[in-house]
């Protein structure tokens, strides 16, 4: 048989991006990018404000769901607070420490160090592991002396991920105690609206009252953050009820300017797989449909193969009955024990496939309920998929469940 004749470019990309890197996760834009944020931007430059100026910053406490713009606006103010101190003749520097990635005291420590040393382009040898995390900060402070920073502020991202709370400690009290004589704030960023009530009272004691809430985006400050950055594609290639048809889905469901950006990233890719002339609606959809099976099958991912069949199985009968919402425990495990067995598993016993349906239930993938059957009956459990069968199927198939 004949390999496949190859083409002449075979990394081409279809004409549909002129720059996607304006719709990636992580990108920071400039700050006139930020849209619908307005109040939120001035209220961290408020708290910046100072350390433009040679002073203390604000150390300053942000909640909010994700996808609200809480690292966005923080970076790009500090960003820009940057170039403003620059002006005024001020050393300012920052560093952006994303605490799900660094759980630890001595991990974000040493990311608060390799930053600001990449930021002063300074030569210092900071070992990835071997020693505590003072002597990661004590780094920070030798820096901060050595090349006369004014103020330095640290964005401390999901902040509620880190192990214990000696780093903020340590940078609230960082001139008190002596141990640099710059102007040291941070920005505390977290999902949990009660992550302050969990402080330690001496470290809470030390904070400003500076707090800010970012709410969800509304439908119209998603379709302008989106037209914002239709310069991602190449001209007249969106259709024009792509983004109005994305910020609406977008508010609707979650508000997450985020998820916004990637479906619209997603549709795009879409059209370039195929080669089509425009990012159309059904592009849109289709990249919503596999953002939910890409989502699902993490779910289920670190799952047994059984608790895998129990779904395929109840997605199946959801599929194939319309008509039925919930069905019993024993419908249910009839059609499990067919699919374990053509998989080669020895089904598992009828009251251990109810347990795992139960502990779907809690997960948030299935509901169940207790209904009575009359008299003759007594009452049974019936479980109702919460999903799209059709997204849980696609999503279990590409998990390698047949």
């Amino acid at each position: 048989m004949s390999e496949p004749e190859q083409t002449d470019n075979i990394f081409k990309t279809g004409g549909v991006f002129a720059n996607r890197e304006l719709l990636r996760v992580g990108h920071v834009p400039e700050l006139d990018r930020v849209v619908g944020r307005d109040g939120e931007v001035n209220a961290i430059g408020q708290a910046l404000g100072p350390a433009t100026i040679g002073g203390p910053p604000e150390t300053t406490i942000i909640y909010g769901k994700t996808g609200t713009g809480k690292s966005l606006v923080s970076r790009c103010v500090a960003r820009k607070a940057h170039g403003e101190a620059e002006t005024n003749n001020v050393v300012f520097q920052h560093a952006y420490v994303d605490c799900s990635d660094y759980q630890t005291e001595a991990k974000a420590s040493r990311e608060m160090a390799r930053q600001l040393a990449t930021n002063l382009d300074a030569d210092v040898d900071i070992p990835r592991v071997g020693i505590a995390a003072s002597d990661y900060r004590d780094i920070t402070w030798n820096l901060l002396e050595e090349f006369a920073v004014d103020s330095f502020v640290v964005i401390l991202d999901e902040i509620d991920k880190l192990d214990d709370d000696e780093l903020l400690r340590s940078l609230s009290r960082a001139r008190e105690s002596g141990k640099s004589e710059t102007h040291v704030g941070a920005i505390c960023i977290s999902n949990k609206i009660e992550y302050r009530e969990r402080l330690n009272e001496r470290i809470d004691s030390s904070l400003q009252d500076n707090e800010i809430v970012f709410d969800p985006y509304d439908a119209g400050q998603l379709r302008a953050i989106l037209e914002n950055r239709t310069d991602a594609f190449e001209d007249s290639m969106l259709e024009t009820d792509v983004i109005p048809k994305v910020a609406a889905l977008s508010a609707k469901e979650h508000g997450d300017a985020r998820k916004a950006i990637d479906t619209l990233y997603e549709a795009g890719r879409l059209a370039e797989k195929q080669g089509t002339e425009t990012v159309t609606v059904a592009h849109v959809d289709d990249a919503v449909k596999q953002a939910e099976v890409n989502r699902f099958e993490k779910l289920v991912s670190g799952t047994t193969p059984h608790v895998k069949y129990i779904l395929h199985a109840l997605a199946l009968l959801t599929a194939d009955n319309p008509e039925q919402e919930a069905f019993r425990t024993h419908r249910i495990y009839n059609l499990y024990e067919t699919l374990a067995e053509q998989e080669g598993s020895e089904p598992l016993s009828e009251d251990r496939v109810y347990r795992l349906l139960k502990e779907q239930s809690f997960l948030g993938v299935t509901e169940s309920n207790h209904t009575g059957g009359g008299q003759s009956e007594g009452s049974y459990l019936e479980h109702r998929l919460l999903r799209d069968p059709k997204i849980v199927v696609e999503a279990l198939d590409a998990s390698g469940i047949s």
